[in-house]
């Protein structure tokens, strides 16, 4: 019973939590353990303390974006990168307020805002500053400044790594938290720690995939504008994958380049020798995928996400709602559970355009025979002789197909943010349990 609880995957996502919030939070426990001198005041240590809250946090987000299988197997790739950005703005928040709280209290410190004649120690906190501002702004408004994606991921690995450097040298100018051995030595292994996650990223994971590449076998054109990018290992046994998850794929560069895009497989879970990935035409690299000749090498990063069937194998049956190239994931899990003979009931709910639209039609029907499935088309504009659903997934339209009783099955949602977002609020009107729920985005970047 105590190794069952030991490894519940609840008490290992509480402990990561746990975690973080000791790592964060350390600078105002400190400053509980020990008050501040009598000539500087709460309000000078609060400020010192939040700023080094700001900059643990900093520190941390190279952890959030490691993709540590450990880490992203207890939550899921989607909602950590969703916690990395929310919490990038707490602590973009909490540097500008460090040193608001100083020029209140101390008036005098704005002279240190004085570029040319300011000591070194205040002149890395403002460029760690400018440097976070960018970061900030080109990621937050990155489509509407017409950034491209690789571009810009180059230029946050950097804005990020300046952002911390000089945090931690201003922190070190400054002294007056780093006076005591021990926290030099805490501050300095945090340090470390960002260093090393940052090589791990940038040499050593791109090590261990250039050891492992893969060539492309086939490039298979689909319905819908959509390409089926098959890949086979090379000199390994690949990898199996729970159906529904993804991987970053590279592709004819060497994967030191971190030039790489995340897509979900499509193809069965259990058949490692070769993977599928099933990529509409919808920017510049996936508008390349159809001219990627058969041979071109490929590196994979992967298996990631917990957007699976497989974790709820006492699951009464499934209820896959999905629109448009969000099929990918959800034809991993059935192609998967036709193989393994699965013999529970599935509910296909797919939204698209128009009938000739609607990506691997046939390929589905000839699952029928094999399934438990029903699946049930629904087009936003449909021919003229359609009798079938049309128009949106909405409340009454979900009402007509998912099981009375809501909580004996599990719901997975894949579409466009507009439609998820609907379907979700329209299964929560529709009493289906919060925790039956289960959600992947399009994008991840």
């Amino acid at each position: 019973m105590r190794s069952l609880l030991m490894h519940s995957p609840v008490v290992i996502a509480a402990g990561w939590i746990g975690t973080y919030l000791l790592i964060t939070l350390l600078p105002l426990l400190l400053l509980l353990i020990y008050p501040p001198p009598a000539d500087r005041g709460f309000w000078i240590e609060f400020s010192v303390a939040l700023g080094f809250i700001a900059l643990a946090m900093m520190a941390l987000q190279f952890a959030l974006t490691a993709r540590i299988n450990r880490i992203e197997a207890s939550y899921g790739v989607d909602i950590i990168l969703q916690f990395h950005r929310y919490i990038s703005l707490v602590a973009f928040t909490l540097v500008l307020v460090h040193p608001l709280i100083l020029f209140v209290v101390q008036p005098e410190t704005l002279q240190l805002l004085n570029f040319p004649v300011a000591p070194w120690r205040a002149r890395m906190a403002v460029m760690g500053t400018l440097a976070l501002i960018v970061l900030v702004v080109t990621t937050i408004w990155r489509q509407q400044l017409k950034i491209p994606y690789e571009p810009w991921r180059t230029s946050h690995g950097i804005l990020a790594v300046l952002s911390v450097a000089l945090g931690l040298g201003h922190a070190i100018g400054v002294g007056n938290y780093l006076g005591l051995f021990w926290k030099a030595v805490l501050w300095t292994g945090i340090a470390v720690l960002a260093l090393w996650l940052l090589v791990y990223v940038r040499l050593v994971k791109p090590w261990f995939m250039l050891k492992k590449p893969y060539l492309v076998e086939e490039v298979r054109p689909e319905r819908g504008d959509v390409w089926t990018l098959a890949l086979r290992p090379l000199g390994h046994k690949g990898f199996r994958f729970q159906p529904g998850q993804f991987a970053w794929i590279t592709l004819d560069i060497s994967p030191f380049r971190m030039r790489e895009h995340p897509f979900s497989m499509s193809s069965d879970g259990d058949n490692s020798e070769r993977i599928e990935f099933s990529i509409k035409a919808l920017g510049d690299f996936t508008n390349t995928i159809k001219d990627v000749a058969p041979g071109t090498k490929a590196f994979l990063d992967g298996p990631y996400g917990v957007f699976t069937t497989e974790r709820y194998e006492d699951s009464a049956g499934f209820v896959l709602i999905t629109g448009g190239i969000g099929i990918t994931p959800m034809m991993s899990m059935l192609l998967t559970a036709a193989k393994r003979k699965d013999d529970r009931p599935y509910v296909l709910i797919y939204a698209s355009k128009k009938w000739d639209d609607i990506t691997f039609r046939e390929e589905l029907d000839e699952l029928k025979d094999k399934l438990d499935l029903k699946i049930i088309h629904v087009l936003k504009e449909p021919p003229e002789d359609w009798t079938g659903e049309k128009g949106y997934v909405d409340k009454e339209l979900l009402e007509r197909y998912i099981p009375k009783r809501r909580g004996t099955r599990q719901y997975f949602i894949c579409a466009s943010p507009k439609m998820m977002d609907q379907v979700e609020l329209a299964l929560h009107r529709l009493r289906v349990p919060a925790t039956n729920i289960h959600m992947e985005h399009f994008n991840l970047v």
